[in-house]
């Protein structure tokens, strides 16, 4: 991930000193659908092609993609689109796709201890150094398959997502752990992914908490220490119903 080193000035009491602080970047990307200009996303300059492809496929445009090229500030992604986008203000200020979002079909589960070990990894370097990114992982069978840092928490999403895209891996077999709170603009990129639960350390709102429950998704909030709360389909924790 990139990073920068700035000059600043810490004053602790009394004291002023001078260091380097690690910096965390953001930029601007344009992103294009088969060539026509889609829209703008601020995120980390890196795994970009990912980000392309996630965005695509969280966003209910298309269920896959064909090809997807990054150059500069630039990511053109190729699909087959399934319909005109309209856009709708997101929570963080962002633009999401205002379709309601796909239901997830999966017959998946987990067990509590699986919760506990997903959000264990659920940690950052990068956050450590700069405490500026949120995280994201995903899981397939258990195992890590891949992990996302970036400036923007649906940034994260995004990206693990179109890595699972760029790489053929069945989403409906996956679960997605995250830094972010959960509103209805990030549950809607998990269920068009068709990833049947998500892990969060931070809350859901209540328009998240009813996107989770029309969408199948099993939403589970403050996953913290040894304590998890399920909002919405808990029939896919073993053990809990």
């Amino acid at each position: 991930m990139h990073l920068y080193e700035y000059p600043a000035m810490q004053v602790k009491g009394n004291k002023v000193v001078k260091l380097k602080d690690t910096i965390c970047i953001e930029d601007s990307f344009r992103l294009y659908l088969n060539d026509e200009l889609l829209t703008e996303l601020i995120a980390s300059p890196d795994h970009l092609k990912e980000l392309g492809a996630g965005f695509v496929v969280c966003e209910g445009l298309a269920q896959g993609v064909d090809a997807v090229q990054s150059s500069g500030n630039e990511i053109r992604v190729y699909a087959k689109p399934e319909g005109k986008c309209e856009w709708v203000l997101r929570s963080s200020g962002g633009v999401g796709a205002k379709d309601a979002p796909k239901r997830v079909n999966s017959s998946i589960t987990i067990e509590p201890k699986d919760v506990f070990r997903i959000i264990k990894e659920i940690k950052s370097e990068v956050w450590k150094k700069t405490g500026a990114v949120h995280c994201s992982v995903l899981f397939l069978d258990n195992n890590l398959v891949v992990r996302s840092n970036d400036v923007g928490r649906h940034n994260t999403v995004d990206k693990v997502v179109g890595f699972a895209v760029l790489n053929a891996i069945d989403l409906s077999r996956c679960v997605i752990g995250c830094t972010g709170r959960q509103p209805a603009g990030m549950v809607s990129k998990v269920a068009n992914a068709g990833v049947p639960i998500v892990i969060s350390k931070a809350a859901s709102t209540d328009k998240g908490i009813l996107t989770a429950d029309k969408a199948g998704v099993t939403l589970i909030c403050f996953a913290r220490g040894e304590r998890f709360t399920i909002y919405t389909h808990p029939q896919r924790i073993s053990g809990i119903v």
